[in-house]
């Protein structure tokens, strides 16, 4: 059902992307492909080892074979600096294709539909997060901001788009949308702008499968709800008091009257009793103007039973109904959106992916271009973490998610693996485990 995801399928089609892309470079320097220097990228990405091209060119020489070869299929091992000087140019946007590719085989192969969520959706979460920053080095393509002590700091900044579920440690990497400079340079212009961009593009494909939109307070705004009504998407979305002032006057009306209302549920935490108080309206304003659009409005405050203290406050707006049977479901995936850091954001920063390390920067699209390679190793290993019964067992034998990767980097490093299946069946047959049966 998943031989579409099997390890040496997912690098091949990086590998037919990477091959259809337009070589800019002009006269005879052509030693290597365009197509290697963005395998060798994805391949340090993928192993988590930043000496892994060094040791394949090694074990080259002396063993007349590597692990480039055999299992990220590149014809020739390029340096660092011809792999940047080569991908400098492409602009990341054509590897979009691939993410979309990997959901529609996980789609085809059933593993979206128990994703689904309240009203039977698919729940995306949007944020923004910063993968380069600098003082110094900077591109035609970086965001900057103007520093108190008069320097300027310069920054590359990406929506990282994914699929969350509530009580689901998977999240589901999309293709990204990458903040440029002409956005503007207010920090809720730019994340607003690119989500329009990624809803009104790339998101097409994905709303009619029936998708709800989380996101923070940025994004409960009138202009991107209503992008997101004419794009055909629902949405949950966090929302502020002091950010609505006009909307939270009518709660505060409604409250007063005794009209607003209240849902209670008792939980036991394990150790002591929870109280989560719902409050709900629908058809509210959310601005204080005439045009304003309506929304619905709920909010949750959970306080310890047995003391009163305040553990958990926050509101959303959404475009569903809200009732006393759907108010819980609505928060619930609501709050679901905290996976887009939990889960992407921060793996993504400190498991090893170092997200915000400076891999290269470039002089055009090197810093998106390589970020997105960098997502797009994150989405594989998800991905078979999902599907490939071997890589399960793996990771839940080795647990840490620093262990998987500091043992495949020695494997790699001293032995030369025929194919995927090679080295996966090394790795069980090493640890003494049984061979997980043909899916």
């Amino acid at each position: 059902m998943f031989e579409n995801l099997e390890p040496r399928r997912l690098v091949g089609q990086i590998k037919k992307v990477l091959g259809q892309l337009q070589d800019h470079r002009k006269g005879q320097n052509t030693q290597y492909e365009l197509q290697d220097a963005g395998l060798g990228a994805f391949s340090v990405f993928f192993t988590q080892s930043a000496s892994f091209l060094a040791h394949q060119l090694a074990m080259k020489l002396s063993k007349g074979r590597s692990n480039a070869e055999s299992l990220f299929e590149m014809g020739n091992i390029p340096s660092d600096n011809q792999i940047r000087s080569l991908l400098d140019p492409v602009e990341p946007g054509s590897l979009a294709s691939v993410f979309g590719w990997v959901f529609a085989e996980l789609d085809r192969g059933g593993m979206i539909e128990p994703m689904r969520s309240f009203s039977r959706q698919i729940l995306v979460a949007l944020d923004g997060t910063e993968y380069f920053s600098s003082k110094k080095i900077h591109c035609d393509q970086c965001n900057q901001r103007a520093l108190v002590n008069g320097e300027t700091n310069y920054f590359h900044s990406v929506i990282t788009p994914v699929i969350v579920q509530p009580g689901n440690s998977h999240v589901i990497a999309l293709q990204p949308e990458f903040i440029v400079p002409q956005d503007g340079h207010e920090k809720q212009d730019c994340e607003i702008e690119a989500a329009k961009r990624w809803i009104s593009g790339q998101g097409l494909q994905y709303a009619s499968k029936g998708v709800t939109i989380l996101g923070d307070d940025l994004f409960s705004r009138q202009p991107f709800c209503l992008n997101l009504q004419d794009n055909k998407f629902h949405f949950i979305l966090v929302c502020k008091e002091e950010s609505h002032p006009m909307m939270y006057e009518t709660v505060a009306f409604l409250a007063t009257h005794q009209v607003l209302s209240t849902v209670s549920v008792r939980r036991w935490n394990g150790r002591f009793g929870e109280i989560d108080t719902y409050h709900y309206a629908n058809q509210l304003p959310l601005r204080g103007d005439a045009g304003a659009v309506e929304v619905n409005w709920c909010e949750i405050t959970t306080t310890r039973e047995d003391t009163g203290e305040k553990l958990y406050h926050n509101a959303f707006i959404t475009d569903f109904v809200v009732t006393e049977t759907t108010v819980v479901a609505i928060v619930r995936d609501g709050r679901a959106r905290w996976k887009i850091e939990n889960e992407n954001n921060n793996v993504l920063k400190t498991k090893g992916y170092h997200l915000e390390h400076n891999f290269g920067h470039g002089s055009q699209h090197l810093a998106a271009f390589l970020l997105a390679l960098n997502l797009l190793a994150f989405l594989f290993h998800t991905v078979l973490d999902l599907v490939d019964a071997r890589y399960q067992l793996l990771r839940q034998t080795l647990k840490k998610r620093q262990t998987f990767f500091q043992d495949l980097e020695t494997l790699l490093r001293y032995f030369v693996f025929d194919d995927w299946d090679h080295l996966l069946d090394f790795m069980i047959k090493g640890l003494e485990l049984n061979l997980p049966p043909p899916s």
